[in-house]
């Protein structure tokens, strides 16, 4: 198995100190492409595509591997391994903060920092615990998704994107939701939105930035403080950005917040 043909990885910059970004759901690799060339010079940028997403290799996709986010954390994985990575601070927006999250839980030598945009580790509401959504609003989304894809995409796309005098970042989002394999999507889909990863964080031992958006309907405030409080090394940034999608919508302030992590508690300047 070629590991960067299955996952589309890409290696670019200058630098020795490894950046790797990892895309979210319904994404892919692009959607970093204002942020990296802040970073191009100074880092080596790692990017990839999630089996089922962008240009990964959709023969590669096994339905008991990707099951839950673990087999997604796995991809991760193989990629380290199969260059070598290592000290890696880890990009990772929305479910892949998660994700990534899992990858630093089962290999933590492979990483410096995880710095997880938008995170949330559960969707829906539970006793005690505001996660943003109901249970039943979730399964009849999976059910709309299910009985009409394109409407699923041009409904969600928005709500996600939130930015509406920025037409254009809603419509490559719809775009890249249905540009993928339905299958895969939906399945994609059902472990993002019914995993429940609230006791994995407190199993994390490497450093994280919690990257918080305002009017972020998919991973509201209390979501990003909550991920914050249960992490044992963290720090929150609430950042002017609206929506999910900071790294699109808002590259310069996004950017502005790394680079302020980066330098004044990683200490890499």
């Amino acid at each position: 198995m070629d590991v960067l043909k299955r996952n589309n990885v890409k290696v670019l910059g200058e630098g020795k100190q490894v950046m790797m970004f990892a895309h979210g759901f319904g994404c892919d690799q692009t959607m970093w492409r204002h942020v990296i060339p802040a970073y191009i010079n100074d880092y080596k940028i790692v990017l990839f595509d999630y089996v089922g997403c962008g240009e990964s290799d959709l023969t590669q996709y096994h339905e008991e591997r990707y099951s839950s986010l673990h087999g997604y954390a796995l991809d991760i994985l193989d990629i380290c391994e199969t260059l070598d990575l290592r000290d890696i601070i880890l990009i990772g927006h929305s479910v892949s903060s998660m994700i990534g999250m899992l990858a630093s839980i089962k290999r933590p030598e492979y990483f410096r920092s995880l710095i997880l945009v938008c995170p949330s580790p559960c969707y829906i509401n539970k006793p005690g615990y505001h996660g943003g959504f109901e249970e039943k609003d979730l399964e009849g989304l999976m059910e709309v998704m299910n009985n009409n894809y394109v409407g699923w995409a041009s409904f969600l796309a928005p709500v996600v994107m939130k930015n509406n005098e920025q037409p254009g970042l809603t419509e490559e989002l719809e775009r890249s939701f249905c540009s993928m394999d339905k299958e895969i999507t939906q399945n994609f889909a059902s472990i993002t939105f019914f995993s429940d990863n609230r006791d994995d964080l407190k199993k994390v031992r490497v450093p994280c930035l919690v990257l918080q958006c305002s009017e972020d309907d998919i991973a509201p405030e209390d979501v990003g403080q909550y991920v914050n409080d249960q992490l044992e090394h963290s720090v929150i940034y609430y950042m002017k950005a609206t929506g999910h999608c900071p790294h699109m919508s808002h590259p310069t302030e996004t950017i502005e917040c790394i680079s302020r992590y980066l330098e004044t508690e990683l200490a890499i300047s």
